[in-house]
């Protein structure tokens, strides 16, 4: 992915996990991403600076971080979480 945020597009959109223990929950929809900013629509609100543990699948890689949310804003009428992506690691499957 380039330094610019990417428009989303069903190809290159990666999915994005909120980890807790061995469970994902699926809780956004990607609008735009970089390798260390993702901005996507949730229906939860998540506070400034809460930092949650992500898996990012995206073009058969998988892949853990840490996912620190910076804000929120309103793009085209809709409400948008900008997340801070650190700590990226490969992990060995997309299961669980």
């Amino acid at each position: 992915m380039s330094g610019q945020l990417a428009v989303r597009s069903e190809a290159s959109t990666p999915r994005l996990l909120i980890l807790d223990g061995d469970t994902a929950h699926e809780v956004f929809d990607v609008v735009a991403c970089t390798d260390a900013l993702i901005r996507a629509r949730s229906a939860l609100l998540f506070e400034v600076g809460e930092e949650l543990h992500v898996r990012i699948e995206h073009d058969g890689s998988v892949w853990g971080a840490t996912a620190r949310v910076l804000g929120h804003v309103a793009t085209q009428g809709d409400q948008v979480t900008e997340l801070e992506i650190s700590d990226r690691r490969p992990l060995v499957s997309a299961a669980g």
